[in-house]
């Protein structure tokens, strides 16, 4: 007999998922002993980073619950095959499950071996985002029409009890087991002060999704929220644009923008003008010829390029690249606005988001950028303020590691009138489904990007990218990608060897 598998958990991971607003993934095929341990070790120190421990023994029920019912369906679904019955004819089901328990539980080994050879799996998913815990038990088998409605029947039925001792009198399941599993998870539900509708079940075309959602504690919500506007409104210390940009900014707003007006004041800025001739020769604009001209490099990006330049030339202006630290944050939006340029270029030609997304990509992260350069003088004077509203100073370490980095960046993008669709990008950039549909490509392209750099430095699995942007950027599975980040990887190493 093999070994036990040794599963070590990755607190490191853990916690930059939680600050960066990241899926953790944690995917198995047969969930032996080892796994539902390795589980559960996730799941406390998940909670544990999120300050939630309180809830651990609820959600570490609800989990393993949902998972071998997950596990359960897919021995169901291999069975059914060996047996040559469909699961979805009513006769057929009545008849396989007369001896789907005793002949499975008899052979569980084979059965097991059945699901992982036909690639079945059963996926956690555990992510914070929009002040939410989202927990999620996948398995790539789709629930049939009379599952569902048996599972909701069930469900219904748990909202009349309100405790263990009335579930375990009254409700008795024979067939599957999964009865009053359900109802246990719903009480469960209602001892960490929620209700039924925090949990859902549904099926996507492909999988089966079990999906439980508790807010997060109100007071640390508030105290997060709080503490960000207070970092963003400390901006106010920080210089506006400096006068030269102003000027530009000025002659942009023009109803009738005489381009040599602009060239002739950028041309007062040598760094400026080196940073607009750097884009407009870089792979962005595909050019046959280098162009050198301060003139001819305004005709190329037209006015909206020219203000873009301005919102990144800008805020590093302002921000600094001084340190170690903004060097690497400014190095990855870098990356990060090549590849949301080479993503779109790659699958949409839509103009308007060419025009916008480079800019979108090097400002994503601003709001770690912000954090960084806070002075210690203002760091004290964030502490006094946690001290006068009894805000815990695990919030100021939460903040200083990601946590909320993209409110923060949003909050100073609007105080310095940075134009909607690009405080919305800064803003939702880990959270695209949240953005406006007007902005929703550019915020995707973007989010893709950024994940793209988090995968190619592993800090992020290919299972941790959201499926929806993938899809609508028409990558199809995880060759695909790789072959695009090579790719976009080489693109980026050869533009800046110049």
């Amino acid at each position: 007999m093999p070994p036990a598998q040794k599963f070590v958990v990755d607190e490191a991971k853990i916690r930059k998922a939680i600050v960066s607003g990241f899926p953790l993934t944690l995917t198995t095929f047969t969930l032996p002993r080892e796994m539902e341990a390795y589980i559960e070790s996730i799941i406390v120190a998940f909670l544990k980073h999120a300050g939630q421990e309180k809830l651990r023994d609820y959600i570490v029920y609800c989990v393993q619950e949902l998972a071998v019912n997950a596990k359960k369906a897919n021995t169901k679904r291999v069975y059914f095959i060996e047996q040559g019955l469909n699961l979805s004819d009513p006769g057929d089901y009545q008849k396989g499950m007369e001896n789907f328990k005793d002949t499975t539980l008899g052979n569980i080994a084979h059965y097991l071996e059945l699901q992982e050879k036909q690639g079945l799996y059963i996926r956690l998913i555990l992510q914070i985002q929009e002040n939410t815990i989202n927990i999620e038990i996948r398995n790539n088998v789709v629930v049939t029409r009379a599952e569902l409605i048996r599972i909701h029947d069930r469900l219904a039925r748990s909202r009349q009890f309100s405790t263990m001792e009335d579930a375990l009198s009254q409700v008795l399941d024979d067939s599957e087991g999964a009865g009053l599993g359900l109802v246990i998870l719903v009480l469960m539900l209602k001892k960490m002060g929620l209700d039924e509708d925090c949990f859902n079940l549904h099926s996507s075309s492909k999988e089966t999704i079990a999906r439980i959602t508790v807010p997060l504690d109100k007071l640390q919500v508030e105290n997060v929220s709080v503490l960000s506007g207070a970092i963003a409104n400390s901006v106010s210390s920080l210089p506006q644009f400096p006068e030269n940009i102003l000027a530009v900014q000025r002659l942009i707003a023009g109803s009738n923008a005489d381009m040599g007006a602009i060239a002739r004041q950028l041309s007062m800025d040598p760094a400026l003008t080196a940073d607009l001739l750097r884009i407009v020769n870089s792979a962005q604009y595909m050019l046959v010829r280098r162009v050198d001209s301060i003139f001819d490099a305004v005709k190329m990006v037209g006015i909206q390029g020219i203000r873009n330049l301005l919102y990144s030339y800008g805020t590093q202006q302002i921000l600094g690249s001084d340190t170690q630290e903004k060097k690497q944050l400014w190095e990855h939006c870098y990356k990060t606005a090549y590849y949301a340029y080479s993503l779109a270029a790659h699958s949409r030609r839509d103009r308007t988001l060419l025009d916008d997304v480079y800019v979108s990509g090097i400002l994503h992260d601003m709001g770690k950028i912000i954090f960084s350069n806070v002075h210690p003088e203002l760091l004290d004077k964030i502490k006094n303020f946690c001290a006068e509203r009894n805000i815990p100073t695990s919030t100021i370490e939460d903040l200083s590691a990601g946590m909320n980095h993209a409110e923060i960046g949003a909050l100073i993008a609007e105080k310095w009138n940075f134009p909607d669709t690009l405080v919305n990008t800064i803003r939702y950039h880990h959270n695209p489904a949240a953005a406006d549909e007007n902005c929703r490509d550019l915020v995707e392209c973007v989010y893709l990007a950024n994940m793209l750099c988090e995968y190619e430095d592993g800090n992020a699995t290919f299972d941790q990218i959201e499926a929806e942007p993938l899809a609508r950027f028409g990558i199809s599975d995880q060759n695909h990608l790789d072959s695009l980040l090579n790719r976009f990887s080489q693109g980026f190493k050869k533009e800046n060897e110049h």
